[in-house]
């Protein structure tokens, strides 16, 4: 597994969404979500904690997700974790992922990376994407269960096809490097346009490189200048190298030294070490008003970057 794959893990972005999912049509939950919508965390959790007396596993759920948010009361995951298994021993797909999550994380009880991985299988099981995904994690680092590449890669190619896109940048990042399968550049090109069109900036990065490189796709230097431009935006270090690279070349895009210095200075500040001695050799040809230029053209990114 790559380590920009690595980074991606812990992300997971809370919304009203996945209360209204566990909604259903139990009576109460509607009056629970109406309070929660409009910021009455209190009377939220007052619907929530009635319905979950009387056993519902939606009501539970939603607890969870209030208790390790912090909305109306403290945080808590070592709360979060109680709801949630009561709601995932009851089959809850979602609260079997967020509590295979904690796990994982040891966020509320100590780090099991075993009890993380029977719960994110019995979400997964139930067709949960995102359970999918991070079941060929664990299983292609052998993390919690025995290491299976191709296991994670079935677990993969599921998430893929529901539309994960860390999934389809996985799979990308597998048949570019022939983990465990015949290489096929071919295949990667399709996984990372999946990914890419989702945004997903790595994807982007890295099939701008098969373009680049014309490995399972036709070299296209315009197709490149567009995918680095996207990951580059997003602050992908190798696509403002790249990106820098092609003004300096006009590959793609006419020949521009100011363009050239700011992505390559950019790339620098993202920790491409690389970029210093193209960098250098760029400034050398450079009049001092182009120099000038750029460095202003770098501090109006660097500002809207924040």
């Amino acid at each position: 597994m790559s380590k920009a794959m690595a980074k991606t893990l812990p992300g997971f972005v809370f919304t009203v969404t996945f209360l209204m999912l566990s909604a259903g049509a139990q009576a109460g939950l509607p009056e629970g979500l109406d309070a929660y919508r409009s910021g009455n965390y209190t009377v939220a959790s007052k619907e929530f904690a009635a319905l979950a007396a009387k056993g519902s596993a939606d009501a539970q759920f939603n607890l969870g997700l209030m208790s390790e948010l912090g909305q109306g009361s403290r945080q808590s995951y070592e709360k979060a974790v109680y709801r949630f298994t009561k709601a995932a021993k009851k089959g809850h797909v979602l609260a079997q992922y967020r509590l295979a999550q904690l796990y994982r994380e040891g966020k509320g009880v100590p780090q099991d990376e075993k009890e993380a991985v029977s719960w994110y299988l019995k979400s997964a099981e139930q067709g949960n994407a995102d359970a999918q995904y991070f079941l060929g994690v664990m299983t292609s680092q052998g993390k919690g269960i025995a290491q299976n590449s191709a296991e994670a890669l079935s677990w993969f190619g599921k998430a893929a096809e529901q539309g994960n896109a860390e999934a389809q940048y996985s799979l990308g990042q597998i048949f570019q490097q022939g983990v465990a399968i015949p290489q096929d550049y071919l295949k990667a090109s399709k996984w990372y346009w999946k990914a890419a069109d989702q945004g997903h900036a790595l994807a982007q990065y890295h099939l701008g490189q098969l373009y680049l490189q014309g490995l399972g796709v036709t070299q296209d230097y315009k197709v490149v200048l567009f995918l680095f431009r996207k990951a580059a935006e997003r602050g992908v270090a190798g696509a403002q190298l790249g990106l820098g690279e092609l003004y300096a070349s006009g590959q793609g895009v006419a020949q521009d030294a100011v363009q050239s210095y700011k992505w390559l200075k950019l790339a620098m500040a993202s920790g491409e070490e690389s970029a210093g001695a193209k960098l250098t050799s760029i400034e050398a040809n450079m009049s001092p008003k182009q120099i000038e230029e750029a460095q202003t053209l770098v501090q109006q990114w660097a500002v809207k970057a924040q």
